[in-house]
């Protein structure tokens, strides 16, 4: 980070986040031989850019769980390029942190030299939830720098966390956000619900993470005139111009605009349906980050689908499934948009 631009406040980030924006979770750029290519992922924020959002965030699912293996490494460059490229936008800079408290700590600490805005708390994975330890980890992560809360779904790991747990978490000072990705309605309703009722509601943005419903998320109104506010999403990694605009809609329809209510409810279903394709929901979700690269690939974004995992690849028939759905819903799909502004994103 350049030493002579002044770092965001945690009000200033919040006022941003409330707002209203469009999230990416940034996807991984490797060649077909699993080398790191920096000039196509720089090419991936660029778009994200250009496209409408109002951030990324890297480091994350989508940006797959293994670079940060010793045999990898790849976590402290895909940080730095990223923070690089949107030192060049007024984009929010949000980074995936991970693993035990002193781990998390040590991934906040590199985010906050990057000047990374806020970081996205990943939970423990694949293990029963110690409520206690999540909340003094994210205590510790909060004294480094502002922290965006994620309920990760079940179905790739991700812990069951009562409504208590959300009551605690949303009275810690330097928290900005929960992104909501249960995938469950309950689940949901609990982060909600702790949230509006904490003593630091109006200092918490809310953002959708439920890639299955990602409209009904956002324009459902919720007590107190609040809304979740936009929405962090994997599959916002793919047709981002396109959800930029949706979320014009949203806001529309927010505002009374009962044209755009209409709209939005006719196109909800198809999103759904588009995301079911992408992330592999036949298959519980095995395909779901091949199948982001993939979308990206055939558009000239990615060098390759290839994941750092070799087994992660589309499943069968995954492939016809998603060119059918964007076929069936051009909306859905930046493919024009891309092929007429790639070049200059890969300079």
């Amino acid at each position: 980070m350049d030493a002579t631009t002044p770092r965001r406040t945690r009000k200033q980030i919040t006022a941003r986040l409330r707002d209203g924006l469009v999230i990416p979770a940034l996807p991984l750029a490797l060649r077909e031989d699993g080398v790191f290519d920096e000039r196509h992922q720089a090419a991936v924020v660029r778009y994200y850019a250009a496209a409408g959002a109002g951030g990324v965030a890297a480091a994350v699912h989508t940006t797959q769980f293994e670079i940060r293996n010793p045999g990898t490494r790849l976590l402290e460059p895909v940080l730095e390029l990223t923070a690089e490229v949107l030192q060049e936008t007024s984009l929010l800079k949000i980074a995936g942190v991970a693993g035990d408290e002193e781990t998390a700590v040590a991934e906040a600490e590199l985010a906050a030299r990057f000047g990374y805005d806020a970081v996205l708390l990943i939970p423990p994975r694949n293990g029963a939830a110690d409520e206690t330890k999540m909340l003094t980890r994210a205590r510790s992560v909060a004294d480094v720098i502002p922290v965006i809360g994620f309920y990760l779904q079940e179905a790739i790991g991700g812990p069951r966390l009562s409504a208590a747990f959300w009551r605690e978490f949303a009275e810690i000072e330097n928290v900005v956000a929960v992104k909501i990705a249960p995938f469950d309605r309950y689940r949901t309703l609990d982060v909600v619900s702790a949230v509006l009722s904490s003593s630091r509601a109006d200092q918490i943005a809310l953002y959708t993470g439920n890639d299955d419903n990602i409209i009904g998320d956002l324009i459902t109104p919720f007590t107190g005139g609040r809304w979740i506010d936009g929405g962090l999403l994997g599959q916002w990694a793919v047709g981002t111009h396109a959800a930029a605009g949706l979320m014009s809609r949203v806001h529309a329809a927010r505002a009374g605009d009962d044209e755009a209510v209409r709209e939005l409810t006719a196109r909800a279903p198809e999103l759904t349906e588009l995301n079911a394709a992408v992330f592999d929901a036949e298959n519980d979700f095995r395909g779901c980050i091949a199948g982001v690269n993939a979308v990206l690939w055939w558009q000239g974004l990615l060098p390759s689908m290839r994941c750092l995992n070799p087994g992660e690849v589309l499943s069968p028939g995954q492939e016809d499934r998603i060119r059918g759905t964007l076929a069936r819903y051009p909306w859905t799909s930046d493919k024009d948009f891309i092929a007429d502004r790639l070049s200059e994103w890969l300079r």
